[in-house]
């Protein structure tokens, strides 16, 4: 009879166990999909569709009709050179730049603990895919169940060439012909030059034999293809190179673009006065890429192979949404597309996205999905980083504290009209440009060269006309400061702008 007891409660502790089980891969069968695409440095204006029309991107042109787009999506900045790190390790750690940089080093930690990206997806019952250009501490293998062709970071090894040929440069030499590696300093005097974008032998996107962006397409066709046979729903990690440099792409694309038809930025200028003083001289790699100063011509160039690899970039976001479609699960998946920051491609004398104006630091954004409204755009300031927030929403699980980046989704459903944050926050490196963007204004602040620029973000989309000397703006500066100065605290800024510019505070 106690035997008989026995095995009754072990049935009964099965059914339940069972029962529990079949509950939980229910809820899990019930989840959207989600794809997570990533670009590398490319600007929120390289949209045709957004008001582009030198740019052929008829596939995010899809997008941005059958979806909503984030206008004014922002990083926040970065503690070293390497924006796009700093970037990714916010968007998979969930944290604010300062706090992102704390834990940078001891990510396994965070990984022990289950706190990433990737893990959160899986506890949700999400079958996770990566491919691409990771640059995170954290090992991808830990985090997703299938990893393929990842990359740590550039698509060449010519940053070691310039890392090593700058080593000894000393402050304010430049000679470019004697240390600059091959693809650097490049001008418009194609006759000279022996670096062509589709010359498969300089490698880059081509170490592989094949396109980088073409294997990441290829990569991202087999997950769908892989995934529409299985019941739980799918998360895709899928992070291209394209269009970081070196800038390569096959010759179709860049016979698209022919130098006199393209033009020059509004805001062009041959050199950046603040430049040395900001972090952007000569021995920084990303400005190094054309010669000082700038010439019109120059930009041209560079400005047709970004805009050729962003074409072809273009080409492979029209197979992955095909092979979605044709899968049968694009009625019950979610879409996220965006850039770790933007490029300053020629603007205000620069080319990098090391600068807190809005070529470098926005970056396009797009959101598609079942419930999304069509052709609508969303003017509020929002960070691109609330792409993992909003993945977490929609997988169904709380939010877990450490994650201080929030949902979009409220907002794409019209149940929030107003941002999430009072205002937008900006770094470079612990002690060389900080900037606030709120109420209509930005204000940058220089450290190194004790500087403060204003600008009417109104008046004045561009950023070109600095407005912090007029004597009708100073309490507007000292407002703007001191707001700074408060989201500093919040973020754990460990830079003490109020020691260095005590003429902006109000005693």
């Amino acid at each position: 009879m106690k035997l008989r007891n026995i095995t009754i409660g072990i049935r009964i502790c099965l059914f339940f166990l069972f029962v529990g089980v079949s509950a939980n891969a229910q809820q899990a069968k019930d989840k959207p999909n989600i794809i997570f695409l990533f670009a590398d440095d490319q600007c929120y204006n390289t949209v045709n569709a957004l008001g582009n029309k030198e740019i052929k991107t008829p596939n995010l042109d899809k997008m941005v009709e059958d979806g909503a787009t984030f206008t004014h999506a922002y990083n926040m900045g970065a503690w070293n050179g390497a924006v796009c790190a700093a970037s990714r390790a916010m968007i998979n750690t969930g944290r604010f730049v300062w706090r992102a940089y704390e834990v940078d080093g001891r990510q396994q930690e965070l990984v022990k603990r289950e706190e990433m990206w990737g893990q959160l997806m899986q506890q949700a019952g999400y079958t996770t895919y990566m491919s691409g250009k990771w640059h995170v501490k954290a090992k991808p293998e830990q985090l997703f169940n299938k990893v393929v062709h990842m990359r740590k970071g550039m698509p060449s090894d010519n940053w070691k060439q310039f890392k090593a040929a700058t080593k000894n440069l000393k402050s304010g030499e430049y000679n470019p012909e004697e240390y600059m590696p091959f693809g650097y300093n490049r001008s418009s005097n194609t006759e000279k030059e022996d670096w062509k974008p589709w010359d498969k032998s300089n490698g880059g996107y081509w170490e592989e034999g094949k396109h980088f962006s073409e294997i990441l397409g290829d990569d991202a066709i087999d997950f769908i293809d892989e995934a529409k046979s299985k019941d739980e729903p799918f998360f895709m990690y899928l992070a291209f190179n394209a269009p970081h440099d070196p800038r390569q792409s096959p010759k179709e694309f860049v016979d698209m673009y022919p130098l006199d038809q393209l033009s020059v930025p509004e805001t062009f200028i041959p050199e950046y006065p603040y430049k040395d003083k900001i972090g952007c001289g000569q021995t920084l790699r990303d400005e190094a890429l054309a010669p000082f100063p700038r010439t019109e011509a120059a930009v041209k160039t560079h400005k047709q192979e970004y805009y050729a690899i962003i074409t072809h970039l273009d080409q492979q976001i029209g197979r992955i949404m095909k092979a979605l479609e044709e899968s049968g699960k694009l009625d019950n998946t979610y879409i996220f597309y965006t850039a770790d920051h933007g490029l300053a491609m020629g603007n205000h004398g620069l080319l990098g996205k090391q600068s807190m104006y809005d070529h470098s630091m926005r970056a396009p954004l797009f959101v598609i999905g079942p419930d999304v409204p069509k052709n609508k755009k969303f003017d509020v300031d929002v960070y691109l980083q609330d792409i993992m927030a909003s993945t977490v929403d929609l997988a169904g699980i709380p939010k877990p504290e450490y994650i201080e980046f929030n949902s979009l989704m409220p907002i794409v459903r019209g149940e929030q009209k107003k941002s999430s944050y009072d205002a937008i926050y900006g770094c470079y490196q612990i002690n060389l440009q900080r900037m606030i963007r709120k109420d209509g204004y930005k204000l940058i602040v220089y450290p190194q060269a004790k500087t403060v620029l204003l600008y009417d973000l109104e008046k004045d989309p561009k950023e070109m006309n600095d407005i912090s000397k007029e004597k009708k703006n100073s309490k507007k500066v000292k407002k703007l400061f001191a707001d700074l100065v408060k989201l500093q605290e919040e973020m754990d800024d460990p830079l003490d702008l109020v020691k260095l510019f005590p003429q902006y505070i109000n005693k």
